[in-house]
């Protein structure tokens, strides 16, 4: 990531705003209900056990036939418990810039099965936990931040520059783009690969 002040052009800002109205008027407005419900117990309770982080792997679509969801299961919840807490605590302390606190949950999530490589789960969580500030990462959402010229490695530790960029987007976007939470801006990418296939308003570099 760079210092530098990010500078779009309009018809990039134009093609993140259309992205992110398909998005709404094509998915369930039901479809984050999941989410929503496991943000409001973790709100209450200050952590997230193993039958929400199940819940979250169904809404985030991703396999539960493997090694590591075994693992988890092996585990006491109390221990899992422990280490989302610490997570949401990191995630949302506001005395830490977004992507500084974005690392700080990100690694207070490493030690659990599933959690030790990859993003895709580990970013639900700390959204579900502080859906102010975090956004979930996903690998098409990760590619189009290329299309907008904002260069993102796919190596370890990309949760944290990866939000660093959304919070790049929040700060530079004209209105009404400027108001949105870092989940309009994730939900807005995820979006973008459909939008341009149907329009190809920008070429999209291969994936």
């Amino acid at each position: 990531m760079t210092d530098q002040p990010l500078a779009l052009a309009p018809e990039r800002w134009q093609c993140l705003a259309t992205a992110h109205q398909a998005y709404t008027e094509t998915v369930s407005p039901y479809y984050d209900e999941t989410l929503q419900e496991v943000t409001e117990r973790a709100c209450t309770s200050g952590s997230i056990g193993k039958a929400d982080i199940g819940a979250l792997l169904m809404w985030k679509r991703l396999r539960a036939d493997t090694p590591w969801a075994s693992e988890l299961m092996a585990l006491a919840d109390a221990d899992v418990r422990r280490a989302t807490a610490a997570a949401a605590t990191a995630a949302r302390d506001t005395s830490l810039s977004r992507s500084s606190a974005a690392q700080a949950g990100r690694a207070a999530l490493a030690s659990l099965p599933g959690f030790r490589t990859g993003d895709a789960l580990a970013s639900a969580v700390l959204t579900a936990a502080a859906p102010d500030r975090m956004a979930v990462y996903d690998r098409r959402a990760h590619n189009e931040l290329r299309t907008l010229g904002i260069p993102l490695s796919h190596a370890p530790g990309r949760y944290s520059p990866y939000i660093e960029a959304i919070d790049q987007l929040l700060t530079a976007a004209p209105d009404p783009i400027r108001n949105w939470t870092a989940r309009d801006i994730d939900t807005a990418l995820y979006w973008m690969t459909t939008y341009q296939h149907s329009t190809n308003p920008i070429n999209t570099p291969g994936t």
